[in-house]
């Protein structure tokens, strides 16, 4: 699999089949992304929670191309409510096997919520994302705090590559996440969601010496790693 990072919490992957996956498609207002909106081709879109910067620009992405959106099923409710036609709503500690690999919906202690017309709206719990795929996995975080239990996905699963918050504020910061990091024994991490905005700006060089050589890994934006 090919997967590409576009800033913020934003990932695409291009699997052997053709497939294109999306995750967090925060474009529009995400001064970092090498990405826009309208351009933007998937086949699934991959939503880990329901904050604006990272639902950001899912419907409209979605149904232009006809996408299945898959997420917490509130998530998957807000999107048919707003014109998407594809969606398949999971929930924390289940798992499916889609054309493009098996995807597992795990814990993140973080929140949910969308403001539509000057209301809150409740969006489900929020996720990370497991995805199996072409003998390699591949762990998107989304938004969290370190826990404990990531030491269980660590040895339930033999991570290649984890996308990790390291942003503090709202997320872990550089030190939890690399303790996160030892606890998940992925082969290599790759920092997310930091330098978007001034509360999460971040030394993404400096959180990657506080790993084991060579387990860390800061991606440039627009750049493409293949796993």
């Amino acid at each position: 699999m090919k997967i590409t990072y576009h800033g913020h919490s934003v990932l695409s992957i291009v699997m052997a089949n053709g497939q294109k996956l999306l995750f967090d498609p925060f474009i529009t207002g995400n001064a970092l992304t090498d990405l826009k909106a309208e351009e933007v081709t998937a086949d699934w879109i991959l939503v880990t929670h329901g904050h604006s910067d990272h639902i950001g620009d899912l419907i409209p992405i979605a149904k232009r191309n006809d996408a299945t959106v898959i997420s917490i099923v509130e998530i998957c409710s807000f999107a048919e409510q707003n014109g998407v036609q594809k969606t398949h709503g999971m929930n924390i500690g289940g798992k499916f096997d889609f054309p493009f690999g098996r995807v597992k919906m795990v814990p993140a202690q973080h929140s949910s919520g969308y403001e539509v017309d000057g209301q809150m709206i409740y969006m489900g719990e929020p996720a990370g994302f497991i995805l199996q795929a072409e003998g390699k996995t591949l762990y998107h975080a989304g938004d969290t705090a370190e826990f404990g239990d990531m030491a269980l996905l660590g040895e339930a699963f033999e991570i290649d590559l984890a996308f990790l918050p390291i942003g503090d504020n709202f997320t872990m910061g550089p030190q939890d996440a690399a303790s996160a990091a030892k606890r998940l024994k992925a082969k290599q991490v790759v920092p997310i969601h930091y330098n978007t905005f001034p509360v999460i700006e971040q030394d993404p060089d400096a959180f990657v010496q506080l790993l084991p050589e060579k387990v860390g890994k800061v991606m440039a934006v627009g750049e493409t790693i293949e796993i």
